[in-house]
């Protein structure tokens, strides 16, 4: 008999670990092809780890609460497949054959740039902290949770821990916090005697991590925006034909999103220094184009999901991928690595009727474009017989692009490019 290693899977660029909050499976439980065997927590996203292969869970290699690291061994699964010299199964050599893939990739990919400024980031402070000095153990979910809530450390060290050994579990944080807010509120609401009193509002989860990597954007790149009207009426004519037959054929709407994607795709390609990342003062080339959309949830905050190898996709497969995601996402039932791994982002401000935006950057990539509302506009139309007035449907296209390595020549023809690429759609594409 084989054995699976249960490894804890990739997550994104910035997570290294997740803490253990719930065992779906026990040892000697039968395990299914993608089922579930563990539920995680990581700062970002809740998750959980299903299993490769079919068999029997024969060991646990941490608990409820336990800190593990990407690529550590979570489990071990005993499977029907032939063992060999050193129990190891056909995945492991897969994930051998992987990283030297992928280090052959990132020597290729890596451009040394000796003119990049230091990229001073923020700096932890823990160290020498009462927290460190203290016995009690907490994991980085926890900290994180104690960050973003301000909680003190002091406070932290007091609350009682209902996890092992008295550890600090999600779950008490979370009910600490809710008591705090709960006491607020009571002492707000005896003291008030006026309906004109302000309301106070706090954060979600969500709108805090949103509020921490804008913050963060800001203070690293060097936002730099570069704008173009753009006329789009011949999109819109083709969009207008067809719609109506997607709809019917494939039981979606054909929005203009996917179309506004397909023209960022080209021009990455014709200016692959956008589809790059910078790290530890190294630009990172990235080979696949992953694109990121913004997409607005019912509680105002906004999601990310990505397209991964969106530039392999024809313009029905990124208008289906694009639907999907969106749905998804509103539903909030994206996996994490459907939101993670992005090189570029667009995103359609015009949804909201806004003219134009500037959007702060998705970190660690480089640009971002904004999408304006399509607006009727009077233009001055150029013919052979002299020129005239005419109503155009124009919008506006805001690009947003990292300064310490894009200047802005690349950025402007950039979104230049972009908007030629819209300007002349070939209205004979059928989709």
């Amino acid at each position: 008999m084989g054995k699976y290693l249960l490894k804890l899977p990739k997550m994104g660029e910035s997570i290294a670990e997740a803490t253990i909050t719930n065992w779906l499976k026990e040892v000697g439980d039968t395990v299914e092809i993608d089922e579930s065997i563990v539920e995680i927590a990581t700062d970002k996203v809740d998750s959980d780890v299903p299993s490769e292969f079919h068999g029997k869970l024969i060991k646990k290699n941490f608990e409820v609460d336990d800190v593990v690291k990407v690529g550590e061994v979570i489990a071990e699964i005993e499977t029907g497949l032939k063992e060999n010299n050193e129990t190891k199964i056909i995945s492991e050599e897969k994930e051998k054959e992987s990283i030297t893939e992928d280090i052959k990739k990132m020597t290729s990919e890596e451009i040394e740039i000796t003119s990049v400024p230091s990229l001073e980031l923020l700096k932890n402070d823990e160290n020498n902290s009462e927290i460190n000095k203290s016995d009690k153990f907490f994991s980085p979910l926890v900290k994180n949770i104690a960050k973003k809530e301000n909680i003190s450390q002091q406070e932290l060290l007091s609350i009682n821990g209902s996890g092992k050994d008295g550890r600090v579990t999600k779950q008490d944080i979370l009910s600490y916090i809710e008591s705090q807010s709960t006491t607020a509120d009571s002492n707000y609401l005896s003291e008030s005697n006026s309906s004109l009193e302000d309301q106070i509002v706090e954060l979600d989860r969500m709108g805090k991590i949103i509020f921490d990597h804008m913050s963060n954007s800001k203070k690293i790149s060097a936002h730099v925006q570069s704008f173009v009207e753009v006329d789009v009426t011949n999109l819109w004519e083709w969009r207008d034909r067809y719609k109506a037959t997607f709809l019917e054929k494939e039981g979606q709407k054909l929005t203009f999103t996917p179309l506004f994607i397909d023209a960022v795709i080209k021009s990455l390609k014709d200016y692959p220094i956008l589809n790059s990342s910078i790290v530890d003062e190294k630009i990172i080339m990235k080979r696949s184009i992953n694109i990121g959309m913004a997409t607005a949830v019912e509680n105002g905050n906004l999601i990310v999901p990505v397209i991964k190898n969106a530039d392999h996709l024809n313009l029905k497969g990124l208008t289906l991928a694009v639907n999907d995601l969106s749905n998804r996402a509103r539903t909030n039932s994206l996996k994490p690595e459907e939101i993670s791994d992005g090189t570029y982002t667009v995103t359609n401000v015009g949804n909201f009727g806004s003219i134009m935006g500037t959007p702060i950057i998705n970190q660690p990539q480089v640009g971002i474009i904004a999408i304006g509302v399509i607006r009727k506009t009077p233009s001055v139309i150029e013919t052979n017989n002299g020129d005239f007035i005419g109503i155009r449907k124009k919008l506006i296209l805001s690009h947003t692009y990292d300064h310490r390595i894009i200047n802005g020549s690349i950025g402007g023809s950039f979104v230049k490019r972009v908007a030629e690429y819209l300007e002349e759609w070939d209205m004979n594409q059928i989709i």
